[in-house]
């Protein structure tokens, strides 16, 4: 058995994959390894331009844009490595961090999963993990003006920041970011693949959930990995941004809002569905009477628009035919 699987998923990213890929060559690393490319049906050129550069790779082909969880899973599944990295494909490695990760986790044998401090293209820190909130309210912080108000009221009560920026040091996290996750083969095989009822966005989150039932989770301060953001996942929605959870007001923000119900639903329970349900659909009337009072008082300094109502509004409604089938954990693909 080889060290180490490197699993990218593509989707008409051939650009992001080749320049994470020559990065890797970069590193001539001294393990064994393989690279396994999973393509979300792309139907562009990606597999020419890449294979013809790459000819050591294993190329999967999806029929079809399967998502994060699904591809990563034809990767898992085809792979033949000790241990598994999920690798994004707008990532940058630099200082051999691949291997020097390996070597830490392979000495770790306590941890059960791995991840790295994430940097941005400027080199300042990006998200890397964050620590679980009961009940995953933390989701709420999305929200305009209740967001907000809830962030207030948990600085007075001295609430510790749940996600994980500037690390000073390696630290235990509850979950890791998706761009970079290096986990044991052993470990896969008594928790499980990635949900395969995701389509994008939070399936991490929920396989981190069940990870961490076979060993703590694992940060590592050094090496540090570049992650430009939104390298696959914008060219499905036309938008480049590394906040993938700040906007619920597009077509992106739709599918957020889908996949974080449906993770809340197999993380924490129907009850903790329910409440998120009711404050998602009470959003919509709280979100359209404070922006009529603030955009009165504040004309020229209006933080929403009506536009950006409406689109949460429309999302809140595009998706609700999901509710009765997440509410009993109906195995769907959960595609908004």
């Amino acid at each position: 058995m080889i060290d180490l699987s490197i699993i990218i998923v593509n989707y008409k990213s051939s650009h992001h994959v080749m320049n994470c890929l020559h990065s890797i060559y970069e590193s001539r690393m001294n393990i064994s390894h393989e690279i396994i490319i999973v393509d979300n049906a792309s139907n562009d050129s990606s597999r020419y331009k890449i294979c013809s550069l790459y000819k050591e790779l294993i190329w999967i082909q999806s029929e079809y844009n399967a998502g994060f969880a699904r591809a990563n899973n034809m990767g898992i599944k085809a792979s033949r490595g000790r241990n598994i990295l999920l690798l994004n494909a707008d990532t940058i490695i630099t200082n051999n961090a691949i291997e020097q990760t390996l070597i830490k986790f392979e000495n770790d044998k306590q941890y059960a999963a791995c991840g790295a401090q994430l940097l941005n293209t400027d080199s300042s820190k990006q998200q890397s993990g964050a620590r679980f909130v009961v009940g995953g309210i933390n989701n709420f912080l999305a929200l305009p003006y209740l967001g907000n108000a809830i962030k207030k009221l948990g600085y007075n009560f001295g609430l510790k920041q749940h996600n994980v920026v500037d690390m000073q040091q390696d630290m235990q996290v509850d979950w890791i970011v998706g761009a970079f996750i290096m986990t044991r083969r052993s470990i896969i095989e008594k928790s499980g693949l990635l949900d395969e009822d995701f389509f994008m966005y939070a399936e991490e989150i929920e396989w981190c959930s069940r990870i961490r039932k076979n060993g703590p989770l694992i940060l590592y301060h050094s090496p540090k990995v570049t992650h430009i953001g939104g390298g696959t996942s914008s060219k499905f929605y036309k938008k480049e941004s590394n906040e993938n959870f700040s906007d619920l007001f597009d077509r992106k923000g739709k599918q957020i809002i889908l996949s974080q119900l449906l993770r809340i639903r197999k993380q924490y329970g129907v009850v903790w569905y329910f409440i998120h349900l009711l404050v998602y659909i009470f959003e919509i009337v709280l979100f359209g009477a404070c922006m009529i009072i603030e955009n009165a008082i504040r004309i020229n300094n209006r933080k929403f628009r009506y536009s950006e109502w409406k689109g949460y509004t429309r999302n809140i409604l595009g998706i609700s035919h999901f509710f009765p089938a997440i509410s009993i954990n109906k195995h769907i693909f959960y595609k908004a």
